[in-house]
């Protein structure tokens, strides 16, 4: 495959290693399956005012909407989450201690998701989070551009905590990587097309970009500059 031989050419040896192994595993299933929810959720929020929503709504918004379900299925089988939760933040996830008591909770962020559904495939895509950092901590570096640092913190976590923030936060759930149209574009368009060799360039595009977002989130998490 070309995704498994750029693999070794365009990322660093671990993370390549953990795609590799990734792609492999029964849990893939599961991540698939919630990216489709994703994916979904996406397509119905571009339905809300789209001409007045953000750039990624206003650009993609139309190619979320025309993916059938074989495309959105394509689209979905990546390696990594499509959407994200602020899992390289190590502050929001430091408030979830036990008691609350070493950290202010945060402040609400802007809220890219409005739809009722959105706040089901929130707490889908915590509990996913959570599950994984518990059960396979080594792959929520690859699947989640989480530094080892809130990887540790979300594994701390009970499981009625991981619930109450996300009844509490829903507005941290984002797309991944909302301020890069262009990759979206790229992937959606290949899935469109069913390309066996683009579809696979746009998800190595997007394990490179993780890849890098996860070096920069684990030196700035050391105090260093990325």
């Amino acid at each position: 495959m070309v995704l498994q031989r750029e693999m070794e050419a365009g990322l660093d040896g671990e993370f390549a290693s953990l795609a590799a192994s990734w792609l492999r595993s029964e849990a893939y299933e599961s991540l698939v399956e919630l990216n489709g929810q994703c994916l979904e959720l996406l397509a119905e929020q571009s339905l809300v005012h789209p001409a007045q929503g953000n750039l990624l709504l206003r650009q993609v918004g139309e190619l979320w909407r025309a993916l059938d379900p074989s495309a959105r299925k394509r689209a979905a089988a990546c390696p990594y989450l499509l959407v994200d939760a602020g899992f390289s933040d190590s502050k929001r996830w430091r408030w979830a201690d036990g008691q609350h008591i070493n950290e202010v909770e945060p402040a609400p962020y802007s809220s890219f998701f409005t739809v009722p559904r959105a706040a089901s495939v929130a707490r889908q895509v915590f509990i996913y989070a959570w599950h994984l950092a518990r059960t396979q901590s080594a792959a929520t570096r690859l699947l989640l551009g989480m530094p080892v640092q809130c990887t540790n913190l979300i594994s701390a976590c009970t499981l009625p905590q991981i619930h109450e923030l996300a009844e509490r936060h829903p507005e941290w759930l984002k797309p991944r990587w909302p301020a890069r149209v262009k990759v979206w574009r790229e992937l959606l368009l290949a899935a469109a097309s069913g390309e066996g060799v683009a579809l696979e360039r746009a998800r190595m595009h997007g394990l490179q970009l993780l890849a890098a977002d996860s070096r920069n989130a684990t030196i700035l998490s050391a105090g260093g500059t990325p």
